[in-house]
Order: structure tokens, then C-alpha cells, then sequence
């Protein structure tokens, strides 16, 4: 192995979060950026079709409230477009096909009014989380004991109206209602607001896109950085026992302070000397990330604004539950976005690609005709298969994590400082979330490295 290079702070990832951290840094600090993959940006990636367009096959979006994405984006010499928001949405229920207007769908009275009472009865809840310290709600261990489907069963009064809701959580979480805490649930939806928010898309967190999209803003952001972004470099080992030493296979670095900027699934697997501490390891071993495989088919033109659609569709029980108009403001070519999350993700994983593709151009067709059977592009990205991720959008927390553990997710490990987005106390699980917490633990090492 090469002798050791020095420098004072190491940044461990280069998504957004540990970009960002880097960048800060770097104005008064020496700092090397230690990446795994072989390319920037984590959860953010770009695809190009065969005729030139472009399009985010990682996380996508920015909206108002995420002030921090909005300002880095203008700063990095970019432009945002709004999400098609225009004509009527369609939801898909028991082989029949629906036209609405609004977040929820059009559906029978009786069913209309609980879907409406459980989103403002879990909006209220939510409401009352401090996201800084959720474990101190009075009713924490309770909300924190049951899952979000045993809420929905004392709360739903029709199976079609749990399947509504559930078609929200997946599209928030990237799972299954019995995969999440009450709790997080709670806690994440007041993070970003409240789950109405999250939902939602013109004055939602989907409402804007970014021109070059956001892989191309990670892109940016490393250029700032130049040769400090190391690629292909996974750290292996982290020494925290005196200032900071980390092995990646290739070299070894030394640092007076680091910031780790992973999913906690990926920190979790690197060794540690010495050893975690039992809470954060307890910790990062329970909070695995959501099951998502993002899809995106081209076709000559955006054919179902023709028709005076919005090319949104809610399928709770198609392969894609969640359908968007992902056309690019400015370009010919037309896009349809659709996810497969939660149980449906993990049994689509590893599949036959052709098999797959089927199965979600078939979900586009049932909502939006024949036509859509027929792109002229395709691509999808199984997001459980990233070896560095293993899963999006973010990390999730089951019953019982954050009254346990919770109180370890952002306390610095020694001189180890935590970022990432699963380390945001707003818009936990998206970009703005992951900026936050970039600029928080920023905030810890400059006060480190000034008092020593």
C-alpha cells in the first residue's frame, strides 16, 4: 500500500451530502473526498436515451421549503422547470380507470371521506414531532410500537380505502406500510412538512426538476473540487481512535476530523477501530433503506396530453402504483415515470430485465392506452441492486428503532461527524435534507478544528 496522504478533513462519499461538506470546507480547510463508486452524485443518476435526452434515473426532485437545493442549483448555474401539472389525473381500481383533479383520486364517497380523514388525522399527529428529538413525544414508545399498517387498520373503514393510503406511503417511502415505524412515519412526513406535501406535486416536494438534472448538479459540485473528489476509493476501515485513519484498498488517509456521508447500511458495513459503540452499531444495522426500481419510458411525443391528461396515475394494485409525466421542458420527446417499491421492488429484483419491462409497460397501457406499450426508449434502475446503496429513497426505521437508538443517528463518533440525508432533521430522505445535514456537520468540524 502507498504511504499515507495527510490532509484535515476526509470526507467518506460523494453524493450530494458529502459534495456539499467538501465544498464548504474546502474554502478554509484541506480536504480529500473518498467515493466508492466510480462516479459522483450516490443516489443521483443520469441516463441518455439513444437520441440525446437525458433523464434522472436516481432521485429527481425540488420543491418549495427546500431552500437550500433551490440556492445550490441557481449557485451551480442551473435552472429548475416545473413537473406537467396539467389536465386530468387518472387512478386505476379494480380493472376500472378513473378521471380526477387534486391529490387524491376521485373515488366513492364513503371512501373519498376516510382516505381524507386518515391523511388530516396522521397530518395532525405528525404535526406535533419534534424532528430534532421525535423519542420525546408523550406518546413516542406507543407510536413507535406499532407499524403505519396497524394504524391504517384501526383507521380505514374499506380495503379500498387502505389501498389508497398504502399507494401514498409507498410513494413516500419506497415501502410497504408494515415495513415503517408509526413513529418515522411521523417524524418524516413532519420533516418535510407533512405527508400532504410529500405527496404532492405543483406546491409539493415534486413539483420542480432541475435542467441537467440533479445528477448533473452533483457533477458541478465536484468540479468545484476538482482532484480532492477521489473515485473507486470504498473506504474499508476507519481508525477513530486518535484523530482519524482510513483504508480503502488502494492508500491509506489521515485526517484530523472526517464526515461520513453514506446510508447508514453502507457505514455499517465498513470496520471500525475500535469497535462501534453498541447503540450506533444497533442503530445502523436496523435502518435499512426503502426498495425501489425507478422506470422511464421515451415515446415520440407526450401522446396523453393530447387526450387532456396530466400523465399521472394512481394503480395501487398494477406492478407501478405511481405514474408521472417526466416529460423535459423544451424537448420533443415525451416521458412516462413509474416506480415499483415496497414488496413489489424486492420480487421484481433480479428478474429478467425484458420480464420486468413488460410487466411496466403493461401498468402504463392499463392507464394510458394501447400506445404506451409502445416506447420508442426504455430504462429502468433496480435500486436494491446498487452495491452502494441497496436501496432508495432513504433509509426507514422499523417499530421500536427510534425510541432505542434514535438518539445516536447524529452524534459524532469521536472525531467522525455524520451527514447524509438519513442525518437531516428537514426533508429527511431528500437532497435539501442531505445538504442540511452536510451544512450541520460542517458547522461541528470547523468548531472542532478550532478548539484543538
Amino acid at each position: 500500500m502507498a504511504e499515507t496522504e495527510s490532509c484535515d478533513v476526509i470526507v467518506i462519499g460523494a453524493g450530494l451530502s458529502g459534495l456539499r461538506a467538501a465544498q464548504l470546507l474546502a474554502r478554509r480547510h484541506d480536504v480529500i473526498v473518498l467515493e466508492a463508486r466510480d462516479r459522483v452524485g450516490g443516489r443521483a443518476l443520469a441516463h441518455t436515451f439513444a437520441n440525446g435526452d437525458s433523464v434522472d434515473i436516481g432521485g429527481q426532485w425540488v420543491g418549495p421549503g427546500q431552500d437550500r437545493l433551490y440556492a445550490l442549483i441557481e449557485t451551480m448555474g442551473m435552472q429548475t422547470y416545473p413537473l406537467w401539472d396539467h389536465g386530468d389525473r387518472l387512478v386505476h381500481s379494480r380493472g376500472r380507470l378513473g378521471r380526477y383533479r387534486g391529490t387524491i383520486p376521485k373515488l366513492a364517497p364513503h371512501v373519498l371521506l376516510n382516505v381524507h380523514w386518515m391523511m388530516t388525522r396522521f397530518d395532525a399527529m405528525a404535526a406535533q414531532i419534534d424532528t430534532l428529538r421525535p423519542w420525546d413525544h408523550p406518546r413516542a414508545a406507543l407510536w413507535d410500537s406499532m407499524t403505519v399498517a396497524e394504524w391504517m387498520r384501526r383507521h380505514a373503514v374499506s380495503r379500498r380505502a387502505c389501498a389508497v393510503f398504502a399507494a401514498g406511503i409507498g410513494a413516500v417511502f419506497a415501502a410497504e406500510p408494515h415495513d415503517v415505524s408509526l413513529l418515522h412515519a411521523l417524524f418524516y412526513a413532519r420533516a418535510g412538512t407533512s405527508l400532504d406535501n410529500l405527496v404532492s406535486t405543483t406546491g409539493g416536494a415534486q413539483q420542480d426538476r432541475v435542467h441537467g438534472n440533479m445528477a448533473g448538479l452533483a457533477d458541478r459540485v465536484a468540479q468545484t473540487l476538482g482532484p480532492r473528489v477521489r473515485l473507486g476509493e470504498a473506504a474499508r476501515t476507519i481508525d477513530w481512535s486518535g484523530g482519524v485513519s482510513v483504508e480503502t484498498g488502494k492508500r491509506r488517509y489521515a485526517a484530523r476530523r472526517a464526515i461520513l456521508a453514506v446510508p447508514p447500511s453502507q457505514a455499517f458495513r465498513m470496520r471500525f477501530t475500535p469497535d462501534l459503540p453498541a447503540g450506533r452499531a444497533g442503530l445502523w444495522m436496523r435502518m435499512a433503506p426503502g426498495a425501489c426500481i425507478k422506470c422511464v419510458a421515451q415515446y415520440e411525443t407526450p401522446f396523453w396530453r393530447d387526450r387532456g391528461l396530466a400523465g399521472q396515475a394512481v394503480a395501487p394494485e398494477l406492478t407501478v402504483r405511481v405514474t408521472f409525466d417526466n416529460t423535459e421542458q423544451g424537448k420533443t420527446a415525451g416521458q412516462l415515470l413509474g416506480f415499483i417499491e415496497g414488496d413489489e421492488a424486492r420480487r421484481w429484483s433480479g428478474r429478467d430485465p425484458a420480464e420486468r419491462r413488460a410487466a411496466v409497460l403493461d401498468a402504463f397501457a392499463a392507464c394510458f392506452g394501447e400506445q404506451a406499450r409502445h416506447p420508442v426508449d426504455y430504462v429502468d434502475r433496480d435500486w436494491t441492486a446498487e452495491p452502494f446503496s441497496r436501496g432508495c429513497y432513504a433509509a426507514l426505521m422499523g417499530p421500536g428503532v427510534w425510541t432505542a437508538y434514535g438518539r445516536h443517528l447524529r452524534e459524532p463518533l469521536g472525531p467522525v461527524h455524520i451527514a447524509g440525508t438519513e442525518a437531516a432533521t428537514r426533508y429527511f430522505g431528500y437532497f435539501d435534507g442531505a445538504l442540511e445535514a452536510a451544512e450541520r456537520a460542517v458547522a461541528e468540524v470547523e468548531a472542532a478544528l478550532e478548539a484543538s
